[in-house]
């Protein structure tokens, strides 16, 4: 009576109540496995096995399984090309295409042989079946993300690898299918998808670079640009099924050309992981769960030997391919292991290379079911090799940092001060600052609001952007404490809040002249300069700072004899790698040096140009070049110090006359090295 009562209400139908089981699941799921020290991306999977039709059938893989699951592979995808730092990626591309060939020709090899000596198949079948070990997804990719070591060699190199492997591996099927149809193998139908593929890549790159940089220009709240970039995936995905390729290459793709507008410390990034962590990739594990028959283990030996072959094969091949590539590019066998980890896990490809396979009656029911085995052993085996390595590889890496001699002397946390009194810039002004920390600098951001009157569309402005600057840290969980302080004199209330807070850095907005008398900077940040011998940055930015495509920082004479020298090097540094974008420093030729110094002993990993002028004309001779999505920083210093000339004197002139319209950021360096009050 029981069993009939439970099969009248299972599988559920209702959609609130499919919901609230997935909801659950992914909650609760997580927590228990969590207890017996299983991943969490194992246990999503073996909770799907137990709640789909094939165990206790509490729910059907219907339609939103369906979507929602091809959505998490597609986003699965694309998160890992965002959260690439491309200076990675080009150093490393070359090898990460090399291990994708490695990585395909050695579990083809090994499928096709292995096959026909095990299976007895033919050569389209055992074609068919060394496609399914040659590709993988990367299912335990989360994992690797969630430790922090997606930057790591290991984990580009197999990630470039995945979509070479994925990418001729259904080539393979294609074919396959195509010889099985037509009896002839056609050398016309890959041409033509190669030709196809770079005009796509083409129109892709150049068309989504486009919309991205005029839809951010356009919109700046973040869940408008969250939309946006959501639908250009989807896409790419479409436009990449529509010329032959597989939707996940076009996913991977389009998180390639949208890595340098989603910086890693963004609003944006923060919300494209939080959905798809919390929804879309936990709906994929479990849907690849739901399809996995638990029962075919046990309905003879013929399932089992082609079950325990075909996953000792499958596993074999990729160690062999993780092995070869270590070996020939130099890495460790942590690292090994986490390649092996990584493109050792089978689902989106295998699943389709598996059903159509048995459609087209290349596989018979005993390789179709071995097939489903060898998928959930090789999730589980992928899913605790990666947890496993990974957690020795962030202990070795964090090791390495704690131990690393004197790093307090070479590393200047910023404690920043972000003065807001316009609402309408008030997030960039934050957005800044925090583009210019360190990734791994604890210290609050102190965000200060001064009004020197109680008049109330002032103190209402003033309250609404130091709000918006509030938000617009703590939305990337970056901790901030808000002032609101009363200060006749409002250069008063800055500096006594510098002392209070024990800032380094100033970072403020540049004012808009009202009156022809007024002067370029403004009479409150000249008071601040000459009250405070703090690091001010003094910021107009006419487009949101994560569209910028360049920076050109400009430096005057003897810039390296000032204190706060390395600093602003480092502030600038840091920026450039938050951005992806190039950096230009157009200075004389021995603070070039020094920068050059600089630069390699902290070891930033972005693409620095090194132009030498010999005097302070070759900047004004090169300022017809700076376009308006180039972000123009030039240092200068205070009167009496070290690097002041008379071509700093002109300067605020010169910037009035030349750069009305350009994006700007004056920087004073740290100077006189005082730690008196105000200083």
């Amino acid at each position: 009576m029981i069993l009939t009562a439970l099969s009248a209400v299972f599988p559920l139908h209702q959609p609130v109540a499919i919901f609230l089981v997935v909801l659950l699941v992914i909650l609760c799921g997580p927590l228990i496995f969590r207890r017996l020290k299983v991943p969490n991306v194992v246990g999503l999977i073996i909770a799907g096995v137990l709640i789909g039709p094939y165990c206790f059938n509490v729910l059907e893989r219907d339609a939103s399984f369906q979507i929602f699951g091809q959505v998490g592979i597609l986003y699965l995808m694309f998160l890992a090309a965002v959260e690439i730092d491309m200076y990675h990626l080009r150093q490393n591309i070359g090898k990460g295409l090399a291990f994708g060939l490695i990585t395909f020709c050695l579990p083809m090899a090994a499928g096709i042989f292995g096959a026909r000596w095990a299976f007895g198949t033919g050569w389209s079948t055992s074609v068919l079946i060394a496609s399914m070990y040659a590709s993988h997804t990367l299912i335990s990719y989360p994992t690797v993300s969630r430790l922090g070591l997606q930057n790591t060699k290991g984990a580009v190199i197999a990630v470039c690898g995945t979509i070479v492997a994925v990418l001729l591996a259904l080539l393979a099927l294609a074919e396959v299918v195509t010889v099985r149809v037509t009896g002839n193998f056609n050398w016309s139908d890959i041409v033509r998808l190669l030709v196809l593929a770079v005009i796509y890549a083409a129109g892709v790159l150049y068309s989504f670079s486009w919309l991205t940089r005029w839809f951010f220009r356009k919109f700046n709240d973040s869940l408008s640009q969250f939309i946006f970039i959501l639908a250009e995936v989807c896409a790419a995905s479409l436009l990449a099924r529509v010329i032959g390729l597989e939707a996940i290459v076009g996913a991977f793709y389009s998180g390639l050309v949208l890595n340098r507008f989603i910086p890693s410390r963004s609003v944006l990034l923060n919300r494209i992981q939080f959905v798809g962590n919390a929804i879309f990739i936990p709906y994929f594990l479990i849907g690849v769960g739901m399809l996995i028959n638990v029962h075919v283990i046990f309905q003879g030996w013929g399932v089992g030997w082609v079950a325990l072959n075909m996953t000792c094969v499958a596993l074999g091949a990729k160690w062999l391919a993780a092995y070869a590539g270590s070996r020939l590019f130099g890495l460790s066998s942590t690292e090994r292991g986490l390649m092996f980890g990584l493109t050792s896990g089978k689902a989106a490809a295998t699943i389709a290379a598996t059903m159509i396979g048995y459609q087209y009656g290349l596989l018979n029911e005993d390789i179709m079911n071995g097939a489903v085995v060898m998928i959930l052993g090789c999730c589980l085996v992928s899913s605790l090799v990666t947890e496993r390595v990974a957690l020795k590889l962030r202990i070795r890496l964090t090791e390495d940092e704690l131990h690393q001699e004197n790093i307090a002397e070479v590393t200047h946390y910023a404690r920043q001060l972000v003065a807001v009194a316009n609402p309408v810039t008030a997030a960039s002004l934050m957005k800044f600052a925090m583009l210019m920390r360190y990734r791994d600098n604890q210290y609050p951001i102190t965000a200060l609001y001064v009004r020197r009157n109680d008049d109330a569309v002032s103190v209402a402005n003033g309250r609404r952007a130091l709000n918006t600057a509030v938000e617009t840290a703590t939305a990337v969980d970056l901790g901030v404490k808000d002032i609101e302080r009363f200060d006749f004199n409002v250069v008063a209330g800055v500096v006594s809040t510098v002392r209070e807070n024990n800032c380094t850095d100033i970072i403020i907005g540049l004012h808009h002249r009202t009156t022809v008398v007024d002067t370029f900077y403004g009479q409150l940040i000249e008071q601040l300069v000459a009250g405070t011998h703090k690091m001010i940055f003094i910021l107009r930015c006419y487009i949101p700072v994560d569209t910028i495509r360049r920076l050109l920082v400009v430096a005057p004479r003897n810039a390296e004899y000032e204190r706060g020298f390395q600093v602003w090097v480092e502030r600038v540094a840091n920026l450039a790698s938050q951005l992806g974008c190039r950096v230009v420093f157009l200075a004389y030729r021995t603070t070039i040096d020094y920068i050059r110094r600089i630069v390699a002993e902290q070891a930033y990993e972005i693409r620095a140009q090194m132009m030498p002028m010999d005097t302070w004309e070759d900047f004004i001779l090169y300022s017809p070049n700076i376009d308006s999505d180039d972000l123009l920083m030039v240092i200068t210093a205070r009167r009496g110090s070290p690097s002041w000339s008379g071509d700093l004197d002109a300067l605020p002139s010169f910037l009035s006359r030349h750069f009305k319209n350009q994006n700007l950021v004056v920087i004073y360096p740290e100077q006189f090295g005082g730690n008196a009050a105000g200083q």
